[in-house]
């Protein structure tokens, strides 16, 4: 069996794969940073892709052990910045605001705190608006699997807003 095309997989798959880590890390400059560092990484090996799952998991397993790798290594060079809660404004646009701000950043804290595979599953499903097919077969998983994760993770994070 003769290795693909590259160029072909690239136009293909570039935009699913920086999807699918934008909807990991929601950072447009790291996803596109990412997905870059993927494709090359699966240009240096694509003689090792074996077919046993599809060239589009097999990228997405790339690119979500490669953002796991550069996520580590930014806790460890940049302290994350405190954030001040003395701020006040007096207008009540700016107030509505940063109350939805500050309740985005709790359930972001919330799912932040679940446990694998919880976590990611809602992420896939939530903010990278994956179908549970796809995100079982990214787990290796049966879509019934997927669901079920899905709805423990939801569950969770609403008993943990109440």
């Amino acid at each position: 069996m003769s290795p693909p095309d590259f160029e072909e997989i690239y136009i293909k798959y570039f935009y699913d794969v920086k999807k699918y880590i934008l909807s990991l890390c929601r950072n447009e400059a790291v996803a596109e940073e990412i997905t870059q560092e993927t494709f090359f990484k699966a240009m240096q090996h694509i003689k090792k892709f074996k077919g046993n799952c599809t060239l589009y998991v097999w990228l997405c397993q790339i690119a979500k052990n490669t953002y796991f790798t550069y996520e580590k290594k930014q806790r460890r060079v940049i302290p994350e910045p405190e954030l001040s809660t003395d701020y006040k404004d007096n207008k009540l646009d700016l107030e509505i605001a940063y109350l939805d701000k500050d309740e985005a950043k709790r359930l972001h804290v919330l799912l932040h705190n679940l446990k694998e595979p919880y976590k990611e599953v809602f992420t896939l499903r939530v903010f990278g608006e994956l179908p549970f097919s796809q995100i079982a077969e990214l787990f290796e998983k049966t879509d019934s699997w997927a669901r079920l994760i899905f709805y423990r993770a939801k569950k969770q994070l609403q008993e943990a807003i109440k």
